[in-house]
């Protein structure tokens, strides 16, 4: 019932309502077909679990937690916040699978928890789009400071009212991004990873040193912008967020590729990461 609210609301400010998906037996009735370079094999061992919580249509949040004993750094890893961008998904499977069949030795055990698709309105439209089903850029979503004020400027002027950036009416009003605040208020990652694509670059807000590449993906920040996790966990709570940002939406890099930027990542916590998990929350 409350999908449909939602649904009649988008309807009655000018975006188109679309019929809700039946709830399928599990997320690879979901994904696979829709996400490049994911076999049954890989999806389903990644064994997935229903969090849940559920899209504007109705879709399930999967995610999957993997946990050393004893863990002291928790990081979350997100993909498809914008649901085009069908190749972050598919690297967070990979990702999934890298961590529970071959877990690397670290100075401090690490509880991933990844959730591969954070917009499945978006990834399973047919062509895929960046907003989810009311017409939200969920990357424009969080509460950062003056929000109300600072993301409709942004929008209008910056933007020039681009639709597939609009931030919606106000802070959280998605349920997608508010699961993912949530994700952040309960789990207390000490690091979040943001899966994007396709500008073939890493980007880092927040505390700490910032990681200078990852696979052949070097750093060169951006910038922020209002809404955005890495403006929310990053800047607003300090939360290091280290943001990839994939050369190409629609295909992965090649499986080589993904296993390096794996590695590397696990470096730069090592270096950088083990200490300040001294002090967990």
């Amino acid at each position: 019932m409350r999908c449909w609210m939602l649904l009649a609301a988008a309807a009655a400010c000018g975006v188109a309502a679309e019929p809700r998906l039946p709830t399928p037996l599990g997320p690879c009735q979901h994904f696979l077909g829709n996400l490049p370079n994911v076999t049954a094999a890989l999806c389903e061992g990644a064994q997935l679990r229903d969090s849940g919580t559920r899209s504007v249509r109705g879709v399930p949040l999967f995610a999957r937690d993997i946990a050393a004993p004893q863990a002291k750094v928790r990081v979350l890893v997100t993909g498809a916040i914008h649901g085009d961008e069908l190749s972050s998904a598919s690297l967070a499977l990979h990702w999934i699978q890298f961590a529970a069949k071959e877990p690397l030795q670290t100075p401090q055990p690490v509880h991933w928890r990844f959730v591969p698709v954070l917009n499945p309105d978006g990834a399973l439209a047919r062509p895929p789009r960046r907003t989810n089903a009311t017409g939200v850029d969920l990357n424009r979503n969080f509460p950062t400071p003056n929000w109300e004020r600072d993301a409709t400027v942004y929008w209008e002027q910056r933007t020039r009212k681009d639709p597939r950036r609009w931030p919606g009416p106000k802070p959280l009003s998605e349920p997608e991004s508010r699961f993912l605040h949530d994700q952040i208020q309960r789990f207390k990652p000490h690091l979040i990873v943001a899966i994007h694509a396709p500008y073939g670059v890493l980007d880092f807000d927040g505390p700490s040193v910032p990681p200078s590449k990852l696979g052949r993906l070097y750093l060169d920040q951006v910038g922020i912008f209002p809404g955005s996790l890495g403006n929310y966990g990053g800047v607003h709570k300090g939360v290091p967020v280290v943001t990839i940002e994939l050369p190409n939406a629609t295909r992965t890099p090649l499986d080589a590729e993904m296993r390096q930027m794996w590695l590397d990542l696990h470096r730069w916590m090592a270096a950088r990461l083990g200490s300040d998990a001294q002090g967990a929350r």
